[in-house]
């Protein structure tokens, strides 16, 4: 299967109205979900903006359900508290935004997982200082076997 300009206009047009990949596979045809994935990231169109509420088919869809299915019987719950009024000096703040990267831009250079901070160095040194150094003729199963210092 190639990705013709007709099929990568398909795709471009469903992943804009929030289509999940599956759902561009299928209405493709012979393509993988996994294939829709990497083409997404290779034409760099993984940025598009999740909406965390459901679709309105979706909503509707969950409503004619739960009228169908009688409710199951609930203990009562405790009556509602009325919620204190906020303070007009507090400010919501938005939640983080991370910096997205689009596909095929490098990565920022990361620390490494081998650094060690100077915190730590200090009290390895001090540990040093106080560590009973032996030979590995004298260690037994009861003596530390761990390495002392920088490999």
């Amino acid at each position: 299967m190639s990705w013709t300009d007709e099929r990568v206009e398909v795709l471009k047009k469903m992943w804009g109205e929030g289509q999940s990949a599956s759902v561009i596979a299928k209405e493709l045809g012979g393509v993988t979900r996994n294939a829709v994935i990497g083409k997404v990231h290779r034409l760099g169109l993984s940025n598009r903006v999740t909406s965390t509420t459901a679709k309105p088919a979706a909503k509707e869809k969950a409503k004619t359900q739960a009228k169908a299915k009688p409710a199951a019987p609930t203990t009562p719950a405790a009556p509602p508290q009325p919620a204190a009024p906020a303070p007009e000096t507090m400010r919501v703040t938005p939640p983080a935004v991370r910096k997205i990267i689009p596909a095929g831009q490098p990565l920022p250079p990361q620390p490494s997982a081998n650094e060690i901070s100077p915190e730590a160095l200090a009290k390895v040194s001090e540990v040093e200082k106080t560590a009973k150094k032996i030979s590995l003729m004298e260690l037994t199963e009861k003596t530390c076997k761990w390495p002392v210092g920088d490999p």
